[in-house]
């Protein structure tokens, strides 16, 4: 240490600069690289402020919770032909833990932190029609499986155009090899 000291002071002080030039620019650049990218992949969040699904508007007027209810890493397969999500173990506890009401609970499907649509969880107990998204919980397709439909009580309710096949949505799961079946 002592020795590279005095290989500073007798540099010339062009060659200071330069080094200190060096060392700002580097840190610089992988500061930058590191905020500026969320490679979150796959989630699904609550809303922040629990919004009623009857409630939701357009997504750039929501904002989502702080933590997702569901990252890709608590997946283990999704298939893209019937949206079914086999998941591990714990997250499927989690889900079916959620405390809904007869109007539901609103999420958020998000690839890198960023919002490609919503739904709303919902429940078999519902005399309620809805138009949206849904995740029905408890979920009755099988062991650590989720389901996301369109429409309750039945798909004829669904208005709009699909928006489970989002190529963001399929190609993040697909590049996290979570992807099975084609849409």
């Amino acid at each position: 240490m002592r020795i590279m000291t005095e290989e500073v002071r007798t540099m010339g002080k062009a060659q200071r600069i330069s080094i200190l030039l060096f060392i700002s620019i580097a840190a610089l650049s992988m500061l930058s690289g590191c905020t500026s990218r969320n490679d979150e992949g796959f989630a699904i969040y609550l809303t922040r402020d629990d919004i009623p699904p009857v409630s939701m508007e357009v997504l750039s007027n929501i904002e989502k919770s702080s933590e997702p209810i569901l990252t890709e890493h608590d997946i283990v397969s999704y298939d893209a032909k019937d949206h079914s999500i086999l998941l591990e173990p714990d997250a499927f506890l989690k889900f079916n833990d959620l405390e809904l009401s007869t109007r539901g609970k609103s999420f958020l499907v998000c690839v890198d932190g960023f919002p490609i649509y919503w739904g709303a969880f919902w429940t078999p107990l519902s005399s309620m029609s809805f138009e949206g998204v849904v995740i029905m919980l408890p979920s009755f397709a099988g062991e650590n499986i989720v389901n996301i439909s369109l429409g309750y009580p039945g798909e004829s309710f669904y208005k709009g155009s699909d928006p489970r096949n989002d190529k963001r949505i399929l190609d993040t799961l697909e590049k996290a090899g979570k992807l099975t079946g084609k849409p």
